[in-house]
């Protein structure tokens, strides 16, 4: 099985902001310099340069932070894989999620290259749902709840269910309805809790 090279510098950034670290090392390939570019742009982070180690190219990017009276204020950098190899997620156009009511962005591979959700519906064309990237200032973890309809019921108390947005995703059972030994069955309504991990 391939690697998730979006999962893999999503990670790479992510723990790099948690450990407070200035500058954080990923491989240079395409899809990861087209990624770059639009964190780059969008404010995200605050530099980026190119790097090159025994004939294989790596890109360093500078995290931003932002300075107040006290000294250093570190903002929580969010990234959120949303689309895997297991499991592509897709959307048009007019049903791209919306983060945080539009402070965060999503990041969506189409047949016209890799763009924000915000260009997407510019340019009126869907495609597939890379990540979502938002900031947070100091606050924990977000959790995202969503509802939806169990369309299949699958092994070891997982599921398939379709949200309101009609998007498809594999949710499975935990807590208390795990420890009860209830069942749930197809044409179920749910609510799915999304954590940012």
């Amino acid at each position: 099985m391939g690697r998730d090279t979006i999962a893999d510098i999503i990670t790479s950034i992510r723990n790099a902001d948690m450990d407070r670290k200035v500058t954080v090392r990923i491989a240079s390939t395409n899809i990861t310099e087209n990624i770059v570019k639009i964190l780059l742009r969008e404010g995200f982070i605050e530099n980026v340069r190119k790097h090159q180690e025994s004939n294989k190219y790596f890109l360093v990017l500078t995290l931003r932070h932002r300075r107040n009276r006290k000294g250093t204020y570190r903002t929580i950098l969010n990234l959120k894989r949303i689309s895997r190899p297991g499991l592509r997620i897709y959307s048009n156009y007019q049903r791209i999620p919306r983060i945080l009511g539009g402070m965060g962005i999503v990041i969506l591979s189409t047949s016209r290259g890799i763009m924000t959700d915000r260009e997407a519906r510019l340019e009126r064309i869907g495609g597939e749902i890379l990540c979502y990237i938002w900031v947070l200032p100091g606050m924990k973890e977000q959790k995202w709840i969503h509802e939806g309809l169990i369309t299949e019921s699958l092994p070891n108390g997982m599921f398939r269910v379709r949200l309101d947005n009609e998007n498809m995703i594999l949710g499975y059972v935990s807590g208390k309805i795990r420890r009860s030994f209830i069942r749930i069955l197809p044409g179920d309504r749910v609510k799915i809790e999304d954590s940012n991990n």
